[in-house]
């Protein structure tokens, strides 16, 4: 008998793995921006923070990978720290009006 190929579920295990890391629960989201279910529940609560959805029957909060990442660059662009543009050290320093001393 000549040798069967890979059979087509062999691929299922990969896709459901990409799947899993792709979406992120509120544990494991927390855990990856290095904060506590807690803040991401009262931010989702807030409407602030990372965008979430709700996904299957049972409504769990979910978070895409690449908008999580897409929301740390938005804060670091929104940190004048991280954004020079935005630093007031880097600004051109303003002279104050001068004043008559005819008063």
């Amino acid at each position: 008998m000549p040798a069967d190929p890979l059979p087509a579920r062999a691929t299922a295990p990969a896709a459901t793995d990409a799947a899993r890391t792709a979406f992120l629960n509120v544990k494991n989201a927390a855990e990856y921006l290095g904060l506590s279910p807690h803040t991401l529940y009262v931010w989702r609560h807030r409407r602030q923070g990372p965008p979430s959805f709700r996904m299957g029957p049972r409504g769990r909060v979910m978070y895409r990978r690449e908008a999580l990442d897409a929301w740390i660059r938005e804060q670091e662009q929104a940190d004048s720290r991280s954004n020079t543009v935005l630093s007031p050290l880097s600004a051109t320093p303003q002279q104050r009006p001068i004043r008559s001393s005819n008063a």
